[in-house]
């Protein structure tokens, strides 16, 4: 399709099959069309962002006429695939197309991956392929190239060593794996050289975790100022239930809101000099502090001032004090539709699609005077719910032959495999050394998959996270052994489980146990005890592997949410 002017919101270029991520776009862009709900908001628009995807057939073609799948399945070095990918060249009548798309658009472009394989139904898969973003440029040439090399670097990213490895864990073969590319306008505004939406949300249309008077089919959404990068990577998000959206836990006190609320958010750099092709996705992405989404104005929708001198907190930010994201005008006062909004869509999604959904979206609340606000859905993704039964149910119960127990567990079923536990030591365990921590991890798990060992995996704080104050910073493919994993709380380091990161996502998605513990607020056991007293096939500084001689059983009821692993022998 030739027009890329503002009245086309979704076109493509190519043919065949346009991958996982750019078919739930379609899906949620006809959602929107069909169902009459999407416009019963009172000044509020619901829509997807501009978007243009390009179809698989590009991306073989690519490979095919610059000869790169000897390279790409090769053991060559992340860096070694990025620059031979890039120096290749696109088709020309693609490159054509992007030129007269640069010209039309007016904001930045994230450049996602849509492969074939992520976003299915039997093991959607979330944030193992690269998303890069590109700055506007009036220069539509320039823009054309910099969209060009950031598709490129995704087109790699099915080829660098964290995809492999998923591939391998998940008994995919990356030779099967072909990649269409999804350009989307990025949802916000310009921030001096910044560029954001006033805030980013996950939605999901089940709650695995529900806190009383919540309940499980109610659903749970997780939002943040800023790019939605900081949620799915695991940061410091606001969590509610769109039934009581004015019960946030993590505002029950001043104390609680200066410890679980975010402290800082994530921004585009709009200066175009700062995209260079690179493995690293967020190279042109900035962490910035609160005081700065102050300044912009940004923070008045949904900020809040904690008073230090009276030690109280004031919703609105005209006040002297601490600034703190609060979202008390749109989940208190209900200045913009939030909850109400995220209740239909989620319902509308899991109907539609048949299964439980994960959606992403971002909100633009700073519109002209007298312009509706605008709230973008991004994604839409099916959630393989690991709680069904899976045969007859097991009744679990704490006893003192188990040396874990919870009763926060994901998964279902017995696992009878694990003879091995890698896990984080306490005893002077510091969040400064999360990231030396993750690459011990890496080199553990690599030998454990080598030699088909499934093990046991325990830390503090939430896995996964990119904020290594919140928890171990693992991608996905430094633990894709794992069979099961567990978060602890330690005494003064307690992290809520959480529900909206891709990492969450991929666990569930690949059905790897996951046990929550804090046993210092009396949620759940775990014998640490026992674990130092056994002798280490492997130690370090941070981590300890030992072995057993019998299978550790464990058990997962989850429709109550329940686990119990068993010393040696027992059962």
């Amino acid at each position: 399709i030739e027009r890329y002017d503002e009245y086309v919101n979704f076109s493509r270029i190519g043919n065949g099959s346009i991958g996982g991520k750019a078919r739930g776009l379609a899906f949620l862009s006809s959602l929107i069309k069909k169902n009459p709900a999407f416009k019963g908001f009172e000044d509020v628009i619901i829509t997807i962002p501009r978007t243009v995807v390009l179809g698989v057939d590009i991306f073989e073609t690519f490979m095919e006429t610059n000869d790169l799948y000897p390279l790409g399945l090769s053991e060559a070095s992340d860096e070694e695939i990025l620059e031979r990918f890039v120096m290749a060249s696109l088709p020309e009548e693609v490159k054509l197309k992007l030129v007269k798309f640069a010209q039309v658009i007016k904001k930045p472009i994230a450049i996602r991956s849509s492969s074939m394989l992520e976003d299915s139904y039997y093991q959607p898969f979330a944030g193992i392929y690269s998303t890069y973003m590109v700055p506007h440029s009036d220069n539509s040439e320039m823009m054309a190239a910099q969209l060009g090399d950031a598709i490129k670097c995704v087109y790699a990213s099915v080829y660098f060593k964290s995809g492999k490895s998923y591939m391998t864990s998940t008994l995919n073969l990356i030779d099967e794996e072909r990649m269409g590319i999804v350009l989307q306008e990025i949802v916000g505004q310009a921030h001096g050289n910044l560029f954001y939406p006033t805030f980013s949300g996950v939605g999901r249309s089940v709650n695995f975790y529900p806190i009383p008077p919540e309940k499980s089919e109610e659903g749970v959404v997780n939002v943040a100022l800023g790019l939605g990068k900081y949620i799915v990577e695991g940061g410091m998000s606001l969590r509610f239930s769109p039934e009581y959206p004015a019960k946030v836990i993590q505002l029950s006190s001043p104390e609680m809101m200066l410890k679980e609320t975010q402290k800082s958010f994530y921004a585009l750099d709009l200066d175009a000099n700062q995209f260079t092709p690179s493995v690293d996705d967020g190279i042109n992405i900035r962490k910035v502090d609160l005081n700065t989404a102050l300044k912009d104005g940004s923070l008045r929708w949904i900020g809040s001032i904690l008073d230090m001198q009276n030690y109280v907190v004031r919703d609105g930010t005209m006040y002297e004090g601490y600034p703190i994201v609060t979202f008390a005008n749109v989940l208190k006062y209900n200045s913009f539709p939030l909850a109400k909004i995220m209740k239909e869509t989620l319902r509308i999604g899991q109907k539609e699609m048949n299964q439980p959904v994960e959606i992403e979206f971002a909100v633009d609340l700073q519109a002209p005077a007298g312009s509706p606000a605008v709230l973008y859905l991004l994604q839409i993704r099916p959630i393989v719910d690991s709680r069904v039964s899976l045969g007859p149910s097991i009744t679990i119960e704490e006893s003192d032959s188990a040396f874990i127990y919870s009763e926060a567990a994901l998964g279902n079923g017995t696992i009878s495999e694990i003879k091995d536990v890698i896990y984080v030591r306490t005893n002077n365990y510091k969040p400064a050394n999360n990231q030396q921590i993750a690459t011990e991890i890496e080199a553990i798990n690599a030998k454990m998959q080598k030699e088909n060992r499934p093990y046991l995996l325990i830390g503090p704080g939430r896995w996964g996270s990119q904020d290594p104050w919140l928890g171990v910073p693992v991608k996905w493919s430094q633990i894709a052994g794992a069979r099961a994993i567990v978060e602890m709380g330690l005494e003064n380091y307690s992290v809520e489980p959480s529900q909206g990161t891709h990492f969450f996502q991929n666990l569930t998605s690949l059905r790897v146990a996951y046990i929550y513990i804090n046993t210092h607020v009396n949620k759940g056991k775990i014998d640490v005890k026992w674990l130092d007293s056994m002798q280490a096939q492997n130690e370090t500084q941070y981590i300890r592997h030992i072995q057993t001689e019998s299978p550790l059983i464990l058990q997962i009821d989850g429709r109550e949410g329940k686990a119990v692993m068993y010393y040696p022998g027992e059962s």
